[in-house]
């Protein structure tokens, strides 16, 4: 195709084909080669953000190979695939352009069988078959020269800019026909390889339920869909069903599951947190790394992030805290009124001590677009090149029903000694076989969490409330 008109502005050339669903799109020029040499530099970028790469080398080889089954079975057999497992507690799953797939030790450990994580991983490819990536490029770039005129086309720069990154977009949701062709072609691609095509359905209940526990463990019960990959795979039962049966797949003679496969392979899993970035244990927040540990006040939900560790409380109250960027040398007084809050005109400044380190506080009110704000900043100094802070955030009307919860908060920070960091250590996820007479609730006594502990048993298992457990049975637990 030769030209394609935007908003009264030219377009040459840009139209690409996809070999999966015979479909053509507007790509912005980024054409095979493009997306495969685009793909590697968003893959550097975006790993970090999620933790990191996994360290177990046989499960990855695992998670390789069933991707690599599938893979085969693609209209693009020669295409190179590269699965990633991501070292991050939250269930998620994304593709980038050139074939690199990315799914979350979280998402491992949700899911029940081998024909689940080989429906995620069906689907995921089916992103990259069909190009759905440079269809999403292509129709960013479309809409931005649109917006900024034809002066754009002569500056690759400025495109870049218009358009932001591949990892963005790879990130960003899915329209619901690019998700309905993913899923018609990872059910394409289950079949093909002799999994159950069941299997991309049965995960998908389980995604639910499991969004559905963590919004209500998070105090936000009506707010399921912000809790897991439904932000940006906006999928339903029904939608796959459709697509199964457009699929047009034959059935599957003794279709695999491959459950007590898959259950050995994640036998040891780490579950939630990685030490490497701090341990969330109740309201308590241990990091044996760093060395330090503070405690948050009742109904406040701890979100540990890549860069800062947040505590979300009730009616919009939060504490965020993190480690200054630069070193300091003055007094923590000068530090938060010269430097972290210059800005902000801070009163009642105070120097402190708190567990033997000299620290300063000082408040603040801010006008936001949610209205007024209560801020209070905290500084420590950990040693000599180490500033640690925390940042209290409140609607007025809470400030002082909270002042005495947020206080103690302030001086629950503390170094950890040595052996307190050797003590502190990570969840797993361990494979046990039902001995005669136990039942649900009676495992999940057993697991370490303050509350919902017989929910989460049910959600990590895919049982539902009324279920019976049968003798040699094989169930998930997590143990410390």
């Amino acid at each position: 195709m030769g030209a394609l008109a935007f908003g009264g502005l030219l377009v040459v050339g840009g139209c690409e084909t996809s070999p999966a669903t015979g479909r053509t799109f507007f790509s912005g020029g980024m054409d095979a080669a493009g997306e495969a040499r685009l793909g590697a530099q968003e893959h550097k970028k975006i790993v970090p953000q999620f933790g990191g790469v996994y360290d177990d080398s046989a499960l990855a080889a695992y998670v390789s190979s069933v991707g690599g089954l599938l893979a085969k079975t693609t209209e693009t057999p020669d295409l190179e695939f590269t699965f990633t497992v991501l070292d991050s507690p939250i269930v998620n799953a994304f593709a980038l352009p050139g074939g690199y797939v990315h799914v979350t030790r979280g998402l491992i450990a949700l899911a029940d069988d081998e024909a689940e994580l080989a429906g995620v991983l069906a689907h995921e490819i089916g992103h990259v078959t069909a190009r759905h990536s440079a269809e999403r490029y292509g129709q960013t770039m479309a809409a931005n020269i649109a917006r900024l005129g034809l002066g754009i086309l002569t500056g690759s720069s400025a495109v870049t800019k218009a358009v932001g990154t591949v990892g963005a977009l790879a990130v960003r949701g899915y329209s619901r026909q690019q998700e309905y062709e993913a899923d018609l072609l990872g059910v394409r691609y289950l079949a093909r390889a002799g999994y159950d095509p069941g299997a991309m359905a049965s995960f998908l209940r389980k995604l639910q339920a499991d969004s559905r526990l963590t919004a209500e463990i998070a105090g936000k019960p009506g707010q399921a869909d912000k809790f897991n990959i439904m932000q940006t795979h906006p999928r339903t039962a029904d939608r796959i069903a459709a697509a199964t049966r457009a699929a047009g797949v034959k059935a599957v003679r003794e279709p695999m599951r491959a459950r007590d496969i898959y259950l050995g392979k994640i036998d040891g899993l780490l579950y939630g947190d990685n030490p490497k970035q701090g341990l969330a244990r109740g309201r308590s927040f241990l990091h044996p790394i760093m060395r330090f540990a503070f405690e948050v006040p009742p109904g406040f939900r701890i979100v540990n992030g890549a860069r800062q560790v947040a505590a979300l409380g009730p009616n919009g109250a939060a504490i965020v805290f993190d480690r200054a960027g630069q070193a300091f040398d003055g007094s923590m007084s000068a530090y938060i009124t010269r430097v972290w809050a210059k800005d902000i005109g801070l009163g009642q400044v105070e120097a402190i001590t708190v567990n033997g380190m000299p620290a300063a506080t000082g408040q603040a009110r801010l006008r936001t677009r949610r209205g007024a704000r209560d801020m209070r900043v905290v500084a420590y100094r950990y040693d000599a090149q180490t500033i640690y802070r925390m940042l209290f955030v409140t609607p007025p009307e809470q400030t002082r029903s909270l002042n005495r919860a947020l206080r103690e908060t302030t001086y629950s920070f503390r170094r950890l000694s040595a052996r307190e960091a050797a003590a502190v250590t990570p969840l797993r996820l361990r494979v046990h076989t039902v001995k005669p007479g136990e039942t649900p609730a009676a495992l999940a006594a057993r697991l370490p969490f303050p509350d919902h502990r017989l929910e989460r048993f049910l959600v990590l298992n895919g049982l539902a409330l009324d279920a019976r457990l049968r003798t040699g049975q094989k169930v998930k637990l997590i143990v410390e």
